[in-house]
């Protein structure tokens, strides 16, 4: 992909609590907010930054399944319900799987790009507590090829990443992944310590280490080769943010400080009804990452942060190894390192990622530009970390099912 033609920015961003098991308003014996609440707070969150619903132009809304989660389609006529404003505006629900909130990050920077929009509201939304975990494994199958619900595992994605994890374990040792693979989940949880919309930042284990080791693979309560802290939770909650260009920026009143210019994006699918090529390489996102980075211009020493799409553990490893941080096999030592630490060579899912932070699963991606331009403009409260003049940028890697649709976006400080 070549430049962009126009210069576009986001700005605004906001995130409801992720709510789910480990946050303690979460009751499943209690009637909980519903999928309109998200969207409307998430909005709202994202309007009164910006000076309000008439300075939007268009909306777009990202959501992977609340026709069965919730019972609810036709979710872009949600957008007016966030506010009497946006009432006969275009607007556009975005699916792509997990990646349902990046793919309207898309729309939204498509939309400036063709100048059919100055300013673009952009909400990823997922409700998802409304029905058992086992149950709502059948409906998260949905994001791979129906046709092989009947051969995968109960917990059907998690059987998928479990044979991620076992041919990597084949393939380079189990003990030695499962080290990096641990100070992955310490990582994400003493980083959703810091961000008080966190599921886990209530979490008060003092030694995650030990409780990692304590919970071997095991098949017979789960599957063969994760344990449930190699996973991300059942969320429900959204995240809101604004996709401007120069005109909607001034139009909204914001600072080119507060904001975060989006360098390059790359989308790519990959054919759902094959099995990944080698298990042990996340090849679509390999692809979508050099696309972005290549446009840019840059590469990933360049980057500051990076929020990237830690389902399971053992897709932090392998995206470490298909972003070339580290070499195939050697993910699993950069990880154990600490080199995707808050304090190491390349923080990643500062506030805790989808494992520590949460994974509402079409909210996710928007929660990931959310974080970025946090960082970037320094937004982040107790979990901002320092970004250099020297790396001022930040990218988001948003994946749909088992690496068949990955969004990546590379960002930088609009001041800088």
């Amino acid at each position: 992909m070549s430049k962009l033609r126009r210069k576009v920015y986001m700005a605004a961003g906001y995130n409801t609590i992720s709510m789910g098991t480990g946050r303690s308003e979460f009751n499943p014996k209690k009637t909980r907010p519903g999928l309109e609440h998200y969207i409307k707070e998430a909005g709202q969150g994202t309007l009164k930054q910006i000076g309000g619903a008439r300075n939007v132009d268009e909306g777009a809304i990202g959501n992977f399944m609340a026709p069965r989660f919730n019972k609810q389609g036709h979710l872009a006529g949600f957008i007016p319900y966030i506010d009497e404003d946006l009432q006969y505006k275009p607007c556009i629900r975005t699916e792509g799987a997990c990646a349902s909130g990046a793919l309207s990050l898309v729309s939204g920077i498509k939309s400036v790009l063709a100048e059919s929009a100055e300013v673009v509201l952009a909400v990823g939304v997922e409700v998802q507590n409304t029905m058992k975990a086992i149950y709502g494994a059948d409906v998260l199958a949905g994001a791979g090829w129906f046709q092989k619900r009947k051969n995968g595992h109960a917990y059907f994605f998690p059987g998928q990443f479990s044979d991620r994890a076992k041919a990597y374990y084949e393939k380079y040792g189990m003990e030695y992944a499962r080290k990096g693979m641990k100070q992955w989940f310490i990582n994400a949880i003493e980083n959703a310590r810091l961000c008080p919309t966190a599921q886990e930042y209530e979490n008060k284990v003092e030694d995650l280490g030990t409780l990692y080791d304590k919970m071997a693979p095991n098949g017979k309560a789960f599957v063969d080769s994760l344990n449930v802290l190699d996973c991300s939770k059942v969320s429900d909650g959204a995240s809101g943010i604004a996709i401007m260009s120069e005109e909607g920026m001034k139009r909204c009143g914001i600072r080119r400080d507060q904001a975060v210019e989006v360098i390059s994006y790359a989308q790519v699918e990959r054919n759902i009804t094959n099995d990944p090529p080698d298990r042990t390489e996340l090849t679509a996102i390999k692809k979508a990452a050099k696309q972005a980075l290549d446009s840019a211009g840059i590469t990933i020493n360049d980057l500051a942060t990076a929020e990237i799409h830690d389902c399971f553990s053992i897709a932090g490893i392998l995206t470490t190894e298909a972003l070339g941080f580290a070499e195939p096999g050697k993910g699993a030592q950069f990880v154990a390192d600490r080199n995707t630490a808050r304090d190491g060579k390349i923080p990643m899912n500062t506030t805790g990622g989808l494992i520590g932070w949460g994974h509402p699963t079409g909210g996710t991606g928007v929660h990931q530009a959310v974080t970025i331009w946090e960082q970037l403009t320094g937004n982040a409260g107790s979990a901002q970390i320092e970004i250099s003049k020297d790396r001022p940028y930040g990218m988001t890697i948003n994946m749909g099912g088992d690496d068949v649709t990955v969004v990546a976006i590379i960002y930088k400080r609009a001041d800088s």
